[in-house]
């Protein structure tokens, strides 16, 4: 009877650290998202920021503010646009942080699992052998 308890026991904790690698499996999968998201807005920005470099100094420039278009200086346009691009890659940076240390705790918690489906194993092995 003490070994059908511990069975159950070790069960309930293989499912709980299932669910636990389940959430963390998803959080990466919304980072992914995220970065992605950033990823492309980054390149569009440095798209942007190569045609202002192709434009003289008296050029005209347009931002678009909800449903009009605003004239702005050159080099202001040019300077939000760095600033944009430097804020994109410092928040890149922090996901890719983030997501190394997601991928860390989700290696660690596979491992968890592995070992406790095998001591399952061998508890049922046991058993099967009495």
């Amino acid at each position: 009877m003490g070994s059908s308890t511990a069975l159950k026991e070790l069960q309930r904790e293989l499912e709980n650290k299932a669910n636990d690698l389940s959430k963390l499996q998803k959080d990466i999968a919304k980072n992914h998202q995220v970065r992605k998201k950033y990823t492309i807005q980054l390149g569009e920005n440095e798209l942007v920021l190569k045609e202002l470099d192709l434009l003289n100094e008296g050029a005209n420039v347009y931002k678009l503010i909800g449903p009009v278009l605003v004239k702005q200086d050159l080099a202001e346009a040019n300077a939000n646009v760095r600033k944009r691009i430097e804020y994109i890659s410092a928040e890149l940076k922090r996901f890719d942080a983030t997501l190394q240390d997601l991928e860390e705790k989700q290696n660690s918690k596979r491992d968890s699992v592995l070992k406790l489906q095998q001591r399952i194993q061998s508890l049922q092995a046991g058993k099967a052998k009495a």
